[in-house]
């Protein structure tokens, strides 16, 4: 009878991949990671749970860099306020850029030096006259394009976060450099999308605003920005609710504190509450000096107009609005309101990227459909090859057959964890578990050889030989992983899915299946003694 207890690495191999071909073939088993697939989304790669990339499903993928000047080695001063006039100076000194879009960031545990940003089109030059503007030394500071890693990480968050609430499954967003890190540039890869839709995200910064559009006297209007995307702490589905005029695309919202007190007391000084104000709004077509409009903005483009509410405005008066918070922002259609759902969700990117000195290149999905097969077939004939070289080394089934079982596990147990995952496949990833294939069979053939040289009489002599292999196997995986981590780790585009996938295969060989097979030609070859 077989002891459980001396042979759990071979039970736990059993489970694994078991459990890993649960996850690729059970209905709801992945992944685990991301959002559930929009009605123009594929969830897996049919029969399968796995997703697939560009190159296997098709898509659109976009590499820019990001909008902005950065100046390193200023001096900062510590009081937020103090900051926040400097960023309000360097503004208005360049033309069509707002406070918004200058960042200032003091030295941290990331950066050894204080910073500034701006995030619009402006030359070196006009940005150092800012700077001086500002009272900043703009000699000692060091200008160059582009953002910092911080603001970079942002935009990535962001963006993902777009991505998966629109539903595109297997999309990635990532940060690429340059050879020596002199450039930088976000890369947005988004599986069964057209180029327009993925122009359309990327392009959008999705900064939504609440203005009040109201009379500065008796035949002027103007506008006041009353709530940004900082000011929301929740938002709700976008639904179609009853108004005056029959039912409209709405977005409900919950307030910050802070953001709920600012809002009421601005319809209150702005005269919104009062009986003038209530369902006063006929923007555009509407009288000046006699409007009283809330309207929504999406990157400084009107998608809703509307009056306040007399519900909204007793509540305001009453001081009931404080305690919840709560109100809804209309829009002009229902596409409208879902896209600002999602930006109020996502939020603003802080900067815009520069698609026209990027590249964007799309693949057809019938093309990527081709590669499906091709990749499969590829697999297929390196196991069938790697079977038949097995088989003229040993010829012995009870050797051989353990060698390729426990060689493809590796295979099984990476595609159960990319399915769990929610990894992306592409071609790099298929030529890593190749390469698993041939590493893994490759380590299993010293172990057969060492430990089948002689006679094994005992355990104690198999694992004397056992221990000598896995010592050769060991050195080897380190090297292996030694050898890959830089391309890991490093944006080197299809080399890094290559490598993560070589890395996890050696880890799993090492850790479990050349242990579990060592067990398995235990208990063989000693039963036979």
């Amino acid at each position: 009878m077989v002891d459980i207890r001396s042979n759990w690495r071979v039970v736990l191999l059993v489970v694994l991949v078991v459990g890993s071909l649960g996850a690729l073939f059970v209905p709801g088993a992945g992944p685990v990671v991301g959002s559930a697939p929009a009605d123009n989304a594929t969830a897996g790669g049919g029969p399968t749970n796995l997703q697939y990339g560009l190159q296997l499903s098709g898509g659109t993928r976009v590499r820019a860099p990001v909008v902005g000047l950065t100046a390193e080695n200023v001096t900062l001063p510590s009081d937020a306020s103090e900051r926040s006039t400097i960023a309000t100076t360097i503004a208005d000194d360049l033309d069509n850029v707002s406070s918004a879009d200058v960042r200032l960031r003091l030295a941290d545990s990331n950066t050894s030096a204080d910073t500034v940003e701006v995030f619009a089109n402006v030359t070196p030059t006009q940005f150092r006259g800012a700077l001086d503007a500002a009272g900043l030394d703009a000699d000692s500071a060091t200008v160059r394009q582009g953002v910092t890693a911080a603001t970079r990480d942002e935009i990535v968050e962001t963006l993902s976060n777009k991505v998966n609430s629109l539903g595109f499954s297997g999309a990635q967003v990532s940060v690429q450099s340059t050879v020596g890190g002199d450039a930088h540039y976000v890369v947005v890869e988004v599986p069964n999308a057209d180029l327009s839709e993925v122009r359309d995200l990327v392009n959008s910064r999705g900064q939504v605003a609440v203005l009040a559009y109201h009379p500065v006297n008796a035949s002027a209007q103007t506008n006041d920005t009353v709530l940004t995307n900082d000011d929301i702490r929740r938002v709700s589905d976008a639904r179609m609710q009853e108004g005056t005029f029959g039912s409209v695309p709405v977005v409900p919202i919950t307030l910050t504190e802070e953001g709920g007190a600012s809002f009421a007391e601005a319809m209150q000084r702005y005269g919104y509450t009062s009986s003038a104000g209530i369902s006063n709004c006929q923007y555009p077509n509407g009288t000046p000096g006699d409007e009283y409009c809330l309207i929504t903005t999406r990157d400084s483009e009107v998608v809703g107009t509307y009056g306040m509410g007399e519900t909204l405005a007793s509540s305001i008066e009453r001081g009931d609005f404080q305690t919840t918070n709560s109100f809804v922002l209309q829009t002009n259609s229902m596409s409208e309101a879902r896209q600002i759902a999602i930006d109020l969700r996502a939020g603003a990117l802080p900067a815009s990227l520069d698609i026209e000195s990027g590249d964007v290149y799309q693949i057809d999905a019938s093309l990527a459909e081709r590669f499906k097969p091709l990749s499969f077939l590829t697999g297929l004939i390196a196991a069938l090859a790697v079977s038949l070289v097995v088989y003229l080394r040993y010829g012995r089934a009870k050797i051989a057959v353990p060698m390729l079982v426990t060689a493809l596990s590796e295979v099984v147990i990476l595609l159960g964890f990319s399915s769990l995952a929610g990894l992306s496949l592409n071609l790099s990833h298929i030529a890593g578990f190749i390469a698993v294939i041939g590493t893994g069979v490759d380590d299993l053939v010293i172990i057969a050889d060492e430990v089948t040289t002689e006679a094994v009489s005992s355990d104690r002599v198999f694992q004397s030989r056992f221990r000598k292999a896995f010592w050769i196997i060991g050195g080897a995986a380190a090297t292996t992983i030694v050898a890959m981590s830089p391309l890991a780790v490093l944006s080197l585009g299809d080399l890094r899915g290559f490598a993560i996938v070589t890395i996890l295969g050696v880890l799993v060989g090492v850790l479990l299946t050349r242990p579990a097979y060592g067990d398995i030609l235990r208990y063989l070859l000693t039963d036979d003694n």
